[in-house]
């Protein structure tokens, strides 16, 4: 019989942290933003109580404010960038929040949509699940060596968006019932090398 803490991951997913766009409410995709120097302040103040579980491997988004949060929190881990994991494509919302978008026709209809319509000139949430679910395969297709040395925790330092659409993938729920602030996230014990992921124990960080 196959040894359950072999087939088994704990995954900690973590937003990164804070910046200037995130402050100000601002639609933040796929502009490379740097984390405000707030919200590294904050940060290495979360780290040092230890608000963070220790992690085995380390995978991020390509995107600095990622990055960054990565870097700061585990510094000793070498860290594997997965491209499919950028935010999704706001298009013509892009760096702009409610209040600069409440008079925009086609800001109204996706609100009414329950944010299921795709964002004009942008991705829709098919495409971007899709997307993101790659760079989840992708993931474990590197974890596989692992696979006969027990039980590890695997960090990924994302976006808001790419948890939502991995958990709303692989979990019960809805997209946006995995909404976080910055620099919060899940845990959740993932089994893996199976022909289709399952992710479970879910719980806030």
């Amino acid at each position: 019989m196959r040894n359950r803490s072999e087939n088994q991951i704990t995954l900690v997913l973590i937003r990164h942290w804070a910046t200037k766009a995130n402050n100000e409410h601002r639609y933040l995709g796929k502009t490379d933003e740097e984390l405000s120097k707030e919200g590294e302040t904050k940060l290495l103040e979360y780290k040092k109580m230890c608000f963070f579980p220790k992690v085995d491997f380390l995978f991020s988004s390509p995107m600095k404010r990622c990055i960054q949060t990565a870097e700061i929190l585990y510094p000793e881990s070498k860290l594997v960038e997965i491209e499919e994991w950028k935010e999704i494509d706001f298009g013509i919302f892009e760096g702009k929040n409610y209040l600069e978008l409440q008079r925009d026709k086609r800001y109204q209809e996706w609100i009414d949509s329950n944010g299921t319509l795709p964002f004009s000139e942008g991705e829709s949430r098919e495409v971007f699940i899709a997307r993101c679910d790659r760079g989840f395969q992708k993931m474990i297709e590197k974890l596989k060596p692992i696979k006969k040395e027990g039980h590890k925790t695997v960090g990924i330092i994302v976006h808001g968006g790419t948890i939502m659409a991995l958990l709303s993938k692989y979990c019960e729920g809805e997209y946006f019932d995995y909404q976080v602030p910055n620099g919060k996230g899940f845990i959740c014990t993932m089994n893996h090398f199976d022909a289709e992921p399952e992710i479970m124990e879910l719980k806030k960080i």
